[in-house]
């Protein structure tokens, strides 16, 4: 990558790859939470059929507010990834009138727009690590889940061969 003095565009190089990231985490944090989405439509039909008295209901009904949690932070996380997108979408447009400005007289128009293409980009940053903090967490509640269902597919398996 060149210089940032030397090159104006250089700087989008940057925006490029961040711009690449987000795009790639929206499309993870979609298909995740479309298998969420199944998984409560399966739990919500199995909760329905089960009688009111039934041991199983509130299991059931704990994994639909496990899933509730974890649909949750999805789309909390998929909210900070299109921020970034737009952020990123700004800056580089911010940053090529900032360009153009560079070559002209205008150093106080090119600082200002300068200012407001680092100040999205950071925006943009801030996205991007807001919601990789928010999809660790529910990577944990996930896991968490399936520990579980493993635990209780192992308890029904030594009940049913007991």
């Amino acid at each position: 990558m060149g210089s940032f003095t030397g090159n104006p565009f250089a700087a989008l190089t940057t925006v490029v790859v961040l711009t690449s990231a987000s795009s790639t985490l929206c499309l993870g944090t979609n298909s995740r939470l479309g298998r969420v989405a199944d998984r409560t439509r399966v739990v919500a039909a199995q909760l329905a059929h089960l009688v009111a008295d039934e041991e199983n209901r509130a299991l059931y009904q704990c994994q639909l507010q496990a899933l509730e949690v974890r649909w949750t932070l999805l789309l909390r996380a998929l909210r900070s990834f299109y921020m970034s997108l737009g952020s990123f979408a700004a800056a580089t447009l911010i940053s090529l009138v900032g360009s153009i400005l560079a070559v002209s007289a205008l150093h106080a128009a090119f600082m200002a727009t300068a200012f407001l293409a680092l100040l999205s980009g950071t925006v943009g940053v801030a996205g991007l690590v807001v919601g990789c903090i928010v999809m660790v967490k529910e990577t944990r509640l996930a896991i968490r889940s399936l520990a579980e269902e493993a635990q209780l597919s192992q308890e029904g398996d030594r009940q049913l061969s007991g």
